[in-house]
């Protein structure tokens, strides 16, 4: 199928490895001109390398500067999806500090904002965009570890939608895609690690069904796979999703249990 994504330009933050490189590589697959963003050089370029990308962009969005730098790499991008992010220490509530918080509010959401800031009005003088935010089912369905992560996923889902309501006949919509847990490589050394000890099994085939069980049970009874994430950006990025707004993908095996 041909998403139409042809031609145009998209900026894919945190795409040097992981869950964007897959959303990268997939768009660049169905011809947008992706942008590959890191801060470590050599994986962004491995990455822009291996998909052809259009260009590589540097920078670290928790800084104006850095926000800066890569917004002039993007120049007038018609996709914007806001992946980049980092999961924190695995505190509790007792051990997570102000500051803590803090930190991965800005690395978690001020980066978003900052992107948004630099790139939406562009879009929205041409008359066509997409931006996309990567949450999470913990931004509706937290957990009592690592209460300032769950916080930041609600915080990307609400400026998702605050943002589509500003952006109202612009030809520019705002969206969030929502995974579940995702088997990126460090989830699947995670998982594999604690296996012995759970008793999960010694194949990965025995391991994943019942690792999946106990940390992430859902109807599918398995992990998801980046791509999978990568098919609902790409399908929201493209003209099939013109009529989407404002709204949250769940792409998490029915993680959560809920009708909304």
């Amino acid at each position: 199928m041909d998403l139409k994504l042809t031609g145009r330009r998209a900026l894919v933050t945190g795409s040097s490895s992981g869950l964007g490189a897959a959303i990268a590589r997939l768009l660049a697959a169905e011809g947008a001109d992706v942008v590959v963003h890191g801060r470590d050089e050599a994986r962004t370029h491995g990455v822009a390398g291996e998909i052809g990308a259009a260009a590589v962009a540097i920078g670290d969005l928790a800084t104006d500067q850095g926000a800066d730098a890569v917004a002039a790499v993007a120049g007038e991008a018609d996709i914007l999806v806001n992946n980049a992010g980092a999961y924190g220490h695995p505190h509790r509530w007792a051990e997570a500090t102000p500051d803590m918080w803090a930190l991965l509010y800005e690395i978690n959401v001020i980066s978003a904002v900052r992107m948004i800031q630099r790139l939406v009005p562009g879009m929205r003088e041409r008359g066509w965009g997409r931006v996309i935010q990567i949450g999470g089912g913990l931004a509706s369905q937290p957990m009592s570890e690592q209460p300032h992560y769950n916080a930041t996923l609600a915080a990307r889902h609400n400026l998702a939608v605050s943002l589509a309501r500003e952006l109202k006949d612009t030809g520019v919509t705002s969206n969030v895609v929502s995974p579940g847990a995702i088997l990126v490589d460090s989830v699947k050394e995670l998982v594999t690690a604690l296996a012995p000890e759970r008793g999960w099994g010694e194949s990965w085939e025995e391991i994943e069904p019942n690792a999946a069980r106990d940390f992430v049970p859902n109807d599918i009874g398995r992990f998801g796979r980046p791509e999978e994430i990568a098919g609902a950006v790409a399908y929201l990025a493209g003209p099939y999703g013109a009529y989407v707004s404002g709204a949250t993908l769940r792409v998490d095996g029915g993680t959560i249990r809920s009708v909304t």
